[in-house]
């Protein structure tokens, strides 16, 4: 194939000019509809944006060319497909690439980084990935002497502290709008944020710090079932107010109590910790059903669904194995958690039962495949991964229906947990986190806390009991730390890390 042969320096240019112009895009667009073009500074700082990029990533570029060689200029190549990648989740569903992201993407699994194949992703990465990979893969470039080589990074890195005081006037623009800057600058929003998400692991305990010893206070038999919802938000519950009626059953049942909550990440690991942690750390503390099953608690765990912490008990049951024991057609989706409760509560040999309960029935993208096909009441419904491409309604239409069937679910539950006549039982339904519909051009969820919408997390917290005496307060907004105070509390298990505050349960 044709080779052109050029210098280092100018190899290194053309590579951080076809950089800045086919991957930062949506950074210059996020820039331009933020600034006041109207004046010198939004000039000056727009200006600014585009010839520091072009001569960070020179600068970069020249240095690990000259170092690395041919290596260098295959990671070159790795960088521009995975920016290709990155240009479609955030043109597409308007992500952010921060650590959480990173830590998203490292800790998923093959079934949901799957559903978001499509056409479009492959005609990214064919035509803004691999033809600019082959065009660069293809220049040659001519050896270059130590001395020349210092000169020019030592030019091109005056010109950019010259570029950067000059730019000084909007210096505290860039620090209030630093991470979304942070997060769409290609391909260094992944890179710095891939060595701050290991810097954080590296940090933190590698095992789950054991907490006090607990006492069981009575041989009342009680079940608690928690449930885990995933990306429900509050406000498409027609329990909350939604003015369609996704919540038909729930409705209808005694008992039920309704809390305002809010989420305490906008992704799934996080939000899964928070619910089965007793208080907002950066430390694995032992999550709770690990602490409970330690102390003489029965506890079951069923899932469709990943990101919790280790789970370090007996019965433990992820979607495969129960597939093994359910033939029915509905046992591929979320209700095959049901299959055969009753039998496996009646069997235990403990007085208290903890159930946690990990659905996935709202995950995007592909909402549509999450319910039945009898549960498909909104219609029409979207049926694309590329949910931008959908109308308004067709993505909300398939959303509500998830919500739909999710009120199904726990309706099931309470139904066969008011069958343990025998037992005290209680529900306690909880999403990891919200989700974006296309509000402010964003789907799905991951955005940081800090700047999230508040879709992504005001979150669903329902509480059923069987035992009219059991009082609940009325509390105005709870946190996902709620839970493990609640359980502790109904379950009668006596701690010293308990919070009658954090707890839902009146005594």
């Amino acid at each position: 194939m044709f080779k052109i042969k050029i210098k280092l320096i100018y190899c290194a240019l053309i590579i951080s000019v076809i950089n800045v112009i086919l991957y930062n895009i949506p950074l210059f667009k996020f820039v331009y509809n933020n600034i006041n073009l109207s004046t010198f500074n939004g000039i000056l700082l727009i200006t600014s944006f585009v010839i520091i990029a072009i001569m960070l990533n020179l600068f970069v570029f020249y240095i690990g060319l000259y170092l690395l060689r041919l290596v260098g200029k295959w990671i070159i190549v790795l960088f521009f497909n995975i920016n290709a990648l990155c240009i479609y989740f955030i043109n597409n569903y308007g992500v952010i690439i921060d650590r959480s992201m990173i830590g998203n993407i490292l800790n998923t699994n093959y079934a949901e980084t799957s559903s978001f194949l499509s056409f479009s992703l492959i005609l990214y990465l064919f035509f803004i990935g691999v033809i600019p990979s082959v065009l660069i893969y293809n220049i040659k470039y001519e050896k270059i002497k130590f001395k020349p080589f210092i000169i020019h990074n030592s030019l091109i890195l005056l010109f950019i502290l010259l570029i950067s005081y000059i730019n000084s006037p909007n210096w505290l623009w860039i620090d209030k709008n630093s991470k979304k800057v942070g997060s769409l600058i290609m391909p260094w929003s992944y890179v710095v944020n891939t060595c701050r998400f290991y810097h954080k692991k590296n940090k933190e305990n590698k095992k789950q710090k054991l907490l006090p010893n607990a006492k069981i206070l009575n041989n009342t038999k009680s079940v608690c079932v928690v449930v885990i919802g995933e990306s429900a938000r509050s406000a498409n519950f027609s329990l909350y107010g939604y003015n369609k009626k996704t919540n038909p059953l729930l409705s209808k049942i005694k008992n039920l109590h309704i809390y305002k909550a809010e989420s305490s990440a906008t992704y799934t690991t996080a939000g899964v910790k928070a619910i089965l942690d007793y208080e907002e750390s950066n430390d694995l503390n032992e999550i709770l059903p690990n602490y409970l099953y330690r102390n003489g608690v029965d506890v079951i765990w069923r899932t469709t669904n990943w990101g919790e912490p280790t789970v370090n008990i007996k019965n433990y049951q992820d979607k495969n194995e129960l597939a093994k024991l359910c033939n029915d057609s509905k046992c591929s989706y979320d209700e095959i958690l049901l299959h055969n409760l009753q039998d496996v509560i009646l069997k235990s040999k403990k007085d208290k039962i903890l159930i946690v309960l990990h659905t996935s029935t709202s995950h995007g993208p592909v909402y549509y495949k999450k319910y039945p096909p009898e549960f498909e009441n909104f219609k029409p419904v979207c049926e694309s991964v590329e949910l931008s491409k959908c109308t308004n309604q067709e993505l909300i239409n398939a959303y509500d229906n998830t919500i739909l069937y999710t009120d199904y679910i726990l309706a099931n539950l309470v139904k066969k947990l008011k069958g343990l006549n025998d037992y005290n039982t209680s529900m306690i339904y909880v999403s990891d986190h919200g989700e974006s519909l296309g509000e402010n051009n964003l789907y799905m969820h991951g955005i940081p806390l800090s700047i999230a919408p508040k879709e992504q997390f005001e979150i669903p917290f329902i509480v059923w009991t069987s035992n009219d005496s059991i009082q609940l307060k009325n509390n105005k907004m709870l946190s996902q730390y709620h839970v493990f105070h609640s359980v502790l509390d109904f379950l009668d298990v006596e701690s010293v890390i308990y919070d009658e505050n954090m707890s839902i349960f009146k005594k």
